[in-house]
């Protein structure tokens, strides 16, 4: 899966995915751990204490044997970091892979000589071919898997044969042991197919998103087209037509040229008034919208509102701030808590948008890029800073990256009284 921002239920998701995996191959391989340390304990107390030790040699080997194991249970915790890619989503790095399986493949070949339980030594290199099995495709996954299979099996078929099986409280411990090995990959494919779904649906909801933006935008082309197109059309005919008529008759060139200053100003002031019509939006209304897709996004979204400008342009201009806020929180942060004040003192306006998302931006961005939206610094306040300035208002923000929280101040003066 391409390396794409993820929203923060995405990632909280990946989180509790990877703790869980990282939490079953860790009680797992405790669980080997544990038996491969019952084993030394015992071959420790002497040659009658286990039924294949052979003297101080076992010993050492069950020591050797342990370490390594414990060698290859940190790979594996480590490796499981690289599962993110999702299944078939590609090995890292050679050296990576190469270390996780080096620990196991020398487990699997001295447990064949240490004392101990006839599984206990296979299933690391099991564990290890079962991370590596999800990162492949479909076709060498079951191939890896069934090599893996196949070695485990030869393992405990060989160990049975050199040393005889085992009885008593070593059978218990095998079905244990081979019931969590059976499970593993079982656990590990489905948490990772629970993760690309979780992935999948968030890109479908950008591109929902996305998708939103770009209709809007042809039907404003669409809008802007249609009046620009006739006006367009009429100027360019009447221009031809005065040109022509410039030295047989001036009057009437004059006329046409007049004509066509019209037309122009006409089309100016229709194309002010969609711009006017597309710009202009209800304060209350983008308040609402603003708490809603905040909401439906996981963020907690508050409104704190007191008297508000009674003048149209002051309104409609901090509409525009609520919604520009709003649509950058949704695409460039990672807020769980949304705060919308406003109020009203010594003759102004004043609102305040914070949010607690900054702390996993991208910290290389400057701070107006990773919340307006835009790779070039200001641009986005830019555009707030100059409606807001037509209306005699200001523009400010502040980010506290301790608190990991980004707040954006607009003000406008108070004019023809306060609406409520």
């Amino acid at each position: 899966m391409p390396a794409e921002p993820a929203a923060r239920s995405v990632h909280t998701t990946w989180l509790y995915t990877l703790a869980s995996i990282v939490f079953f191959f860790g009680f797992f391989d405790l669980i080997v751990v544990l038996a491969m340390g019952e084993t030394v304990m015992s071959a420790g107390g002497g040659l009658d204490t286990l039924r294949y030790s052979t003297g101080e040699t076992d010993r050492i080997l069950a020591i050797l044997l342990l370490v390594l194991t414990l060698v290859a249970t940190a790979t594996q915790l480590r490796y499981c970091w690289f599962l993110r890619v999702g299944r078939g989503g590609g090995l890292p790095h050679p050296g990576w892979t190469a270390a996780l399986i080096a620990p196991a493949a020398l487990v699997w070949l001295l447990g064949l000589a240490a004392p101990g339980e006839a599984l206990t030594a296979a299933v690391p290199l099991w564990a290890a071919a079962s991370l590596v099995a999800a990162l492949l495709p479909k076709t060498p996954r079951r191939l890896v898997l069934l090599a893996a299979l196949v070695l485990t099996v030869a393992h405990v078929a060989i160990f049975t044969a050199l040393h005889g099986a085992p009885d008593g409280p070593q059978s218990s411990n095998t079905f244990m042991i081979g019931l969590f090995a059976v499970m593993l990959p079982i656990m590990l494919l489905t948490s990772l197919w629970w993760w690309e779904v979780v992935v999948q649906l968030d890109r479908n909801r950008r591109t929902a998103a996305e998708l939103a933006v770009t209709q809007e935008r042809l039907r404003f082309a669409s809008d802007l087209h249609d009046i620009q197109g006739h006006h367009l059309q009429v100027i360019s005919l009447k221009s031809e037509l005065a040109e022509r008529l410039l030295e047989r008759d001036p009057a009437a060139a004059r006329e046409l040229v007049h004509e066509t200053r019209m037309i122009a100003k006409e089309a100016l002031e229709e194309t002010r008034s969609l711009v006017a019509g597309y710009r202009q939006v209800a304060f209350d209304d983008e308040l609402e919208n603003a708490r809603e897709v905040l909401t439906a996004s996981g963020a907690a979204c508050e409104l704190r509102l007191g008297p508000l400008s009674a003048d149209a342009a002051a309104q409609s201009a901090l509409a525009s701030v609520v919604r520009e806020a709003t649509t950058n929180i949704l695409r460039h942060s990672e807020a769980t808590a949304v705060t919308i004040a406003l109020t009203t003192e010594g003759g102004r306006c004043e609102l305040r948008i914070v949010n607690d998302g900054i702390s996993n931006m991208d910290a290389s961005a400057p701070a107006t890029a990773r919340n307006t939206g835009s790779r070039a610094p200001g641009s986005g306040l830019a555009g707030l800073r100059e409606r807001l300035a037509a209306v005699g208002g200001t523009l400010e923000h502040d980010e506290d990256a301790s608190a990991g929280t980004f707040e954006l101040r607009a003000t406008v003066p108070v004019r023809a009284g306060v609406a409520a």
